[in-house]
Order: C-alpha cells, then sequence, then structure tokens
C-alpha cells in the first residue's frame, strides 16, 4: 500500500472539482466520500441535494475563520493511499477505516476533537483521496510535519493487519518518480517512458565511466541531449539541466530538468565526487597516470575480459561486510559497468541489460556515503567498454560477454546480502530484480560459446576425459558427482584441456577457481568454473588452433598462485 502525501495547495473547490470529475481519461468511475472528519460531510456524488460548493464550505470553515493574516498561503492537504494491483478490493467501510487511520497517524485529524477538517474520496477499486484544510477547530496548525514518512509507517501496519502486499519501506534516496502529468504526456505522444526516465538513463550512461567534466558533457551532447550549464561570476561551473529536443511545454520551450531532479547521485556535486582526479597527485589503485583521457583501443571481447577482475574484486568486498564506504562505491560503479553494458550490447541482449540496469540503479543508492576512490578500477573498466564499442554477442564478443554477466551475477547476488544486512529493503529488492535481468541475458549469451565448448569437450579421448575426471574428483570431492551429472561437464572439460594445451596444470586451475568462492548454491557448477578458469589463464572460446586431441599429462607451466582475497568465501551465491 503506496501513500503519496502532494504538494499542498490553495484551492478546496479545485480539487475536489478533480477528485469528483471524470478524471483526465475518464478514470474516474462513480465518486464518493467513504469517510471524513465528522462522519456526516456531504457526499455530492451519492447525493444529489449536495453540491462541490457545500463540502469545499464546510471543509474550509475552520480556515475562512482565522484572522486574514493568520491563515496559511496554501491550505488545502492531499495524500492519495494505493493498494498493490494484485490486492483484493477493499470494501468502502475499509477505505474509510483505511483513511482515518492516515489522517491520525499524519497529524491532519489526531482524535483530540479539535483536529483539521477532512474527507475521503473514492473513485476508484484501488485507492482513495484524502483532503484536509490545514486549520484545527481550535484555531491553531496542525503539526504535520513528516507527515509522508508517518503515512508510510502506517501502512506498512495496515498491510499486514489486512492482509494486503508489503511494500519494502523507503529511505528516501530513491529517484522522483514522474508525475501523473509527466506519464499523461508521455502517453498522448506514444512514448514508451516519461521524458524524465528517459533523460535520467541518458544521464547516467554519460556518467558510466567518464574521467573528467568535459567529457560528461561531451556525451550528453553526443547523446543529442540539450544542456544548458549555470555558471558563478567568477566562471567556475555550479550545475546543469538537460531536455529532449522533442519535449516542449505549452510555450515551445524545451522542458529542462536539472540532475538533481533526475536522481539524487546525478547533481553534478555528486558527479564530481566519481570523477577521476585532474591532478598529478597519485592515483588510486587501478587508474593509472593517462586515465584522464582515454586509453589506446580495445576490442568489446578485450575489455569485457578485462571488466571481470574488478567485477570479482567488488564481489569479495561486498561480501566481506567490512568498508561500507568502499562497498557504497563499488554498487555506484557496479551501476556504470551495467550501464555500459546495456549502451554496447548486442541486440539479443540489449533488452534484459537496459532493465538490469535500470533496476540497478536503484540498488546503487544508500545514505552511506560511498568513497569512490576505492571503486576506480570498476569504472575504468567501465569506461573501456564504452569506448570499446557496440559488440557483435557472438563469437569471441558474446563468450565475453557471458564472462563478464556471469561475473555480475556474483556481484548482484553479493549486492542483496549487502543491502539485506544494512536493512535497506527497497534496494535489496531492485538488486534481486536486476538478478533476475542478469540471469536471463547471460542464459541467451552463454548459449553459444558453451554449446561450441560441449561439442568440443565430447569429442575428447576417452582417457583425456578420464584424466579430467580424475582432476574433479581430487580438487572437488564434495562436487565432483554433481559436476560430472551436469550437462555443462564437457565444456569444463574442453575448457581443462584447453588450458592444458596453453601451458598450465588444469589442476592447479581447477582449484584456484574452486577456491574463489562456494559452489555449491550454483545453478550449475560446471558452467560457473568454465568461466572462471577461462578468466584465469585468460583462454579464447575457440581455444589453441593446433588440432591435437589430447595434451601430456605432465604441463611445463602451472597456474598462477592464487592471490590474496581469492580465498575460499563462505557466503551463498545463487548463479
Amino acid at each position: 500500500m503506496i501513500p503519496r502525501v502532494h504538494k499542498q495547495g490553495n484551492r478546496t473547490i479545485g480539487l475536489l472539482s478533480y477528485l469528483y470529475g471524470p478524471g483526465t481519461h475518464e478514470e474516474h468511475i462513480d465518486p464518493h466520500l467513504v469517510a471524513s472528519f465528522d462522519g456526516a460531510a456531504p457526499d455530492p456524488g451519492r447525493d444529489a441535494a449536495a453540491t462541490l460548493k457545500d463540502l469545499q464550505l464546510l471543509l474550509d470553515q475552520p480556515v475562512q475563520a482565522l484572522e486574514k493574516e493568520l491563515r496559511p498561503d496554501k491550505h488545502v492537504w492531499h495524500c492519495s493511499v494505493r493498494a498493490a494491483p494484485v490486492d483484493r478490493i477493499l470494501s468502502d467501510q475499509e477505505w474509510g477505516e483505511i483513511a482515518r487511520r492516515v489522517v491520525a497517524a499524519t497529524g491532519i485529524d489526531d482524535g483530540d476533537g479539535a483536529g483539521c477538517r477532512w474527507a475521503a474520496v473514492r473513485h476508484a477499486d484501488d485507492h482513495v483521496h484524502i483532503i484536509a484544510t490545514l486549520a484545527r477547530e481550535d484555531g491553531h496548525m496542525p503539526n504535520h510535519h513528516r507527515s509522508g514518512k508517518r503515512a508510510q509507517a502506517e501502512c506498512r501496519l495496515i498491510e499486514a493487519e489486512y492482509g494486503l502486499t508489503a511494500v519494502n519501506a523507503g529511505d528516501g534516496t530513491a529517484a522522483k518518480r514522474p508525475t501523473s502529468a509527466e506519464r499523461h504526456k508521455a502517453e498522448r505522444q506514444r512514448r514508451t517512458q516519461t521524458p524524465r526516465e528517459e533523460l535520467r538513463e541518458s544521464v547516467r550512461r554519460a556518467v558510466a565511466g567518464a574521467a573528467t567534466e568535459q567529457e560528461f558533457f561531451d556525451r550528453l551532447a553526443a547523446a543529442g541531449l540539450l544542456v544548458r550549464t549555470r555558471t558563478a561570476p567568477s566562471g567556475d561551473l555550479l550545475g546543469y539541466t538537460v531536455a529532449l529536443p522533442g519535449d516542449r511545454n505549452g510555450q515551445g520551450e524545451p522542458v529542462f530538468y536539472s540532475g538533481s531532479k533526475l536522481a539524487p547521485d546525478l547533481s553534478l556535486p555528486r558527479i564530481r565526487e566519481r570523477l577521476a582526479p585532474e591532478t598529478k597527485e597519485p592515483l588510486a589503485a587501478g587508474w593509472g597516470e593517462g586515465d584522464t583521457v582515454r586509453s589506446g583501443p580495445t576490442s568489446p571481447a578485450s575489455a569485457r575480459r578485462a571488466a571481470t577482475s574488478p567485477a570479482w574484486d567488488a564481489a569479495l568486498l561486498l561480501d566481506d561486510q567490512g568498508d561500507d564506504g568502499a562497498a557504497a562505491a563499488q554498487l555506484s560503479a557496479t551501476g556504470e559497468l551495467l550501464d555500459a553494458l546495456a549502451k554496447t550490447s548486442a541486440a539479443s541482449t540489449r533488452d534484459e541489460l537496459r532493465q538490469a540496469a535500470r533496476a540497478f540503479e536503484r540498488a546503487s543508492r544508500s545514505h552511506i556515503r560511498a568513497q569512490h576512490a576505492q571503486a576506480r578500477a570498476l569504472r575504468k573498466a567501465a569506461r573501456e567498454i564504452v569506448y570499446a564499442g557496440p559488440s557483435l554477442g557472438r563469437g569471441e564478443d558474446g563468450a565475453a560477454t557471458a564472462m563478464v554477466l556471469s561475473t555480475l551475477l556474483f556481484v548482484v547476488v553479493a549486492a542483496v546480502r549487502w543491502h539485506a544486512q544494512h536493512q535497506h529493503a527497497q534496494q535489496a529488492a531492485a538488486a534481486r530484480q536486476a538478478a533476475n535481468h542478469l540471469r536471463a541475458a547471460y542464459r541467451t549469451t552463454a548459449h553459444a560459446p558453451l554449446t561450441e565448448l560441449r561439442h568440443r569437450g565430447r569429442r575428447l579421448p576417452r582417457t583425456t576425459r578420464a584424466r579430467y575426471e580424475t582432476n574433479v574428483h581430487t580438487v572437488l570431492p564434495d562436487l565432483a558427482e554433481t559436476v560430472l551429472a551436469e550437462g555443462g561437464w564437457d565444456a569444463l572439460a574442453a575448457t581443462l584441456n584447453d588450458a592444458a594445451r596453453a601451458g598450465s596444470d588444469p589442476a592447479s586451475l581447477l582449484r584456484e577457481a574452486a577456491d574463489q568462492r562456494e559452489l555449491h548454491s550454483a545453478d550449475s557448477v560446471s558452467d560457473v568454473l568454465v568461466w572462471r578458469i577461462r578468466r584465469l589463464a585468460d583462454l579464447p572460446v575457440h581455444g589453441p588452433q593446433t588440432t591435437a586431441a589430447s595434451v601430456p599429462a605432465a604441463t611445463t607451466r602451472t597456474a598462477r598462485p592464487v592471490s590474496p582475497g581469492n580465498h575460499r568465501r563462505t557466503g551463498r551465491t545463487s548463479h
């Protein structure tokens, strides 16, 4: 159940006319009162003798009784309360009781017999509107400070008592939702998103991996947005606003939004916190000298492969539940990496990755202040992906994308746990939603490269496969039967064979991959091991170009040692 306290107004009759009217799209059906301050207010919807003016005069009477100079400029308080689409249809009596509880919780009518006058109007099955005038019967002003928060808290109780859908509590860090006027305008213009939502995504993509303010503003211009900047008399840049070229107001002028109106973390000061330092001071790990300008060209596949290491580090840091500021920075940078991938994704995964990025946008913000210097490597990876250009989604591009998506799944699931640990209910729910979209994108992307690997694995000689089966039994005694029974075992055998032919020790690589994190909760243990080993050994999906099907039992090169922090983790991860 979602309550929304709207902006205060100064015309009671105007709001009543809307509530009892047909609505902007004829959506108001049978408007009528379900409750009022005294239970006997005139109802223009059900009583033919009652008028809107009668109800307005009754509600406004305490305001009009005040001396003119004591009357509040905006005395009309308005709150809508909406049930979830899947909830049962509540009766008028139930909505009336809900309205009484909301006005009591918000301080509009605290039950002392001298509260504000109010009325609750229902014109749809799923919600009710409460209108009140902000002058108590005793001539004092009501204490309705933070009425929105108080209404939210009461609605959490109402949900539990009425058996309604439980809504996650907010913390004030969510992006502002489009207004009803913005939504209706988008419908008229046949837009799939409101301009506010479209601008928010465009600005977030422009931020993704940007190293300097100039680079950020250049990206905004390249995206086709109209950009205005605000400067101080000294010439220092203070802020910016953006608009869509085709979005105009009634006067034919572009409708501009400031970054802070799009999302709390898109204001210029908050964006500056993310940018790489432009001084000659030593830069944070993962962001080298010269990284304030674009690095050399790279391919989409290599950019995605390079992103897996900092993404993996982010997952480990989130699971450590240690430095909250560093963890918040990794979450923010993960959002940038998702934006970069969505911007450059192949058509086959574009929609799922864009939805994953949209969902994770909510999970990337909290009240914990991010120490952005701790996430330079991940931001740099996002930047390289942007400049590497679009992925074809096949061949090594597809394999590298599957590899980074497999790693990002661990990051996002770790984000779910981190937010849950900090009681960030909305952020945890958003991360879960992002994980669902990532899984769908991963399955689409991984299908072709894993199919190729499985085909190669099935063609290996029996003695070669037997040797790798022995490796699995030795390294993973508890999971060996599971791995060998999975459809992905053939792909893992091919991967171990590729590693051996490249000069690495398959058993050592398998042990290092297994020690990085627990595997029991993975949807496919063999798939996870395939991508871990291919990342550790930097193996292309197509493998060495030689035609030998088997390799010597002994190899000349061993896997690199396990790095600190790559020890076995015990947190559970659903992949």
